[in-house]
């Protein structure tokens, strides 16, 4: 049997990256990146613009049978009739529509109590109602991040934006959609929006999906998309959310067939992350990027009313329950930067203290928090005198604070039931040593470090494989994704250090002085 190669993609806040493999054996054959644009909104061209460039420096793609897309999640793209970017796109860690968001929260929350008042005679506040109403109906409570705030967000501060919106999709929806060959009228392509699709776990964090339904299938939530457009007017928002394309959702092995390859459902960056790792139930990964995020795979969906835990699914048909921080490496560049030292010596420092860092807590939220939904708080250093003001104590302070915002996700996970078995951590801050001791001493447990890659974008190259499998129906089609075993592990382990917990715990709930003013400005 002649040779045959697939590509994975990760489109991420920061970057793309290509993996090109065997289809066989996983091999890796070749690879590439290129940088984003930094910022909270970014025009998609961009995206395309990166990913091409990163194609050249993976030797090209003109060999491949199947590629798949994994991508930053919740970034909002506006297209018009023409196929044309409305505006840029704002992206997951834009905090502007937290309004919004708190507004959407309440009107499901009314809405609730009109249709069933039973539920508001326990004492429970409209807002209350309405995480509980969100959660249920799509698997999340809102914060910024989630998509639908966003385009909340547009319809009351753009509104003509928003009445040109003729299609609304996610970054690893747009790119798999140019990648297919459409695209802007403008640029002489063919803008048929009906050509976009999508995969549930990228779906799922939309705010107007919900992953459960049709027995796990899943299906949009256009009366939702109706109460992000209300301040457009009933009538437009009424005809705007039935009538705006959204992207056909493909189940785990579909695939578009374009013209040189075909297209798998690609997902969104966390759930191919889980792919690309292998991740199994009762086992939870923790990336340390740009975002902090502890991901499980789940065989049943979760419900979490508070929020902390996203009710996501996953590339294989099952769900991955997720807790995302706002905070994760830029604190370690924060801490590098006031201390002036490079990322070596920073490690060097941090382990030069000891647990604790001398009764110094780091609250990390440098920009605002998602998990606990705090979008305006500020970053705080507590416990700081003349003795303890030291370098090491300082640089210890801000590994231990970014890790123990991520302990809460496996805390609150812990809440809800979820199984924890296993501990993977990924991401580019665990090449620090100081993160890779600390980390299990905070988290109380050994974690397990499997070797370098690209989770994400092998996680595409995995599903690429998977759906491959199923067009030529050669005897390899499974009901499972390929087993390609490419990933070393080792295990760390580390003594608990419940105070250094204790001492955050003391501290993390108190108000910023962005809060502080925040409320003065909502008052």
């Amino acid at each position: 049997m002649e040779k045959l190669f697939i590509a994975g993609v990760d489109t991420s806040t920061q970057s793309c990256k290509i993996v090109v493999r065997d289809y066989e054996t996983g091999e890796l054959l070749r690879s590439g990146s290129a940088n984003h644009l930094d910022g909270t909104e970014c025009h998609p061209d961009n995206w395309w613009d990166a990913f091409n460039e990163a194609t050249k420096n993976a030797g090209g793609i003109n060999d491949i049978s199947a590629i798949a897309v994994g991508g930053q999640q919740h970034g909002m793209v506006l297209l018009d009739e023409d196929g044309e970017i409305i505006r840029p796109a704002l992206l997951w860690n834009d905090t502007r529509s937290a309004v919004a968001a708190c507004d959407l929260t309440s009107e499901l929350g009314a809405l609730t109590v009109v249709k069933s008042p039973v539920a508001h005679q326990d004492g429970k506040h409209i807002s209350e109602i309405g995480r509980s109403a969100w959660a249920e109906a799509v698997g999340s409570a809102l914060v910024a991040s989630i998509t639908i705030t966003k385009i909340r967000w547009v319809a009351a501060e753009e509104p003509e934006n928003a009445r040109k919106i003729a299609a609304i999709c996610l970054p690893h929806d747009w790119l798999s959609w140019r990648i297919a060959g459409y695209g802007p009228k403008s640029q002489g392509l063919n803008p048929d929006l009906k050509e976009l699709f999508t995969d549930r776990s990228d779906a799922s964090g939309t705010g107007y999906f919900d992953a459960t339904a049709d027995n796990g299938k899943g299906a949009y939530r256009r009366d939702l998309l109706e109460l992000a457009f209300r301040p457009l007017g009933e009538n437009v928002a009424k005809e705007l959310s039935k009538n705006v394309i959204l992207p056909r959702v493909l189940q785990p092995t579909e695939y578009y067939e374009a013209e040189k390859f075909i297209i798998g459902p690609g997902g969104g960056d966390n759930a191919a992350a889980a792919l690309g790792l292998g991740l199994k139930t009762g086992e939870v990964s923790i990336s340390l990027g740009t975002s902090g995020v502890v991901a499980a795979v789940s065989s049943t969906p979760t419900i979490d009313e508070t929020g902390a835990i996203n009710g996501f699914a996953d590339c294989t048909g099952n769900y991955l329950p997720l807790a995302c921080t706002l905070n994760a490496s830029r604190d370690i560049d924060a801490g590098k930067a006031i201390l002036d030292v490079d990322y070596d010596r920073f490690s060097e420092l941090a382990l030069e203290s000891k647990p604790g860092a001398g009764g110094i807590t780091l609250v990390p939220y440098f920009e605002g928090e998602r998990m606990p939904n705090r979008p305006t708080a500020n970053a705080s250093l507590f416990g700081l005198t003349l003795e303890n003001s030291t370098q090491p104590n300082i640089a210890r302070a801000f590994v231990e604070g970014m890790l123990l915002g991520l302990n809460d996700g496996l805390v609150e996970m812990g809440k809800l039931g979820v199984n924890i078995e296993k501990i993977y951590i990924i991401g580019g801050s665990m090449k620090s040593p100081a993160v890779r001791q600390i980390a299990p001493a905070v988290f109380g447990r050994d974690i397990t470090l499997p070797s370098a890659g690209e989770y994400v974008a092998d996680g595409a190259a995995r599903q690429a494989a998977w759906c491959l499998s199923h067009k030529l129906a050669d005897g390899f089609a499974t009901e499972n994704p390929p087993h390609w075993k490419f990933v070393e592990e080792e295990v760390i382990s580390a003594s608990a250090t419940p105070d250094v917990v204790e001492a955050y715990e003391l501290v993390k709930g108190l108000r910023t002085q962005g809060e502080l003013r925040s409320d003065k400005k909502l008052h």
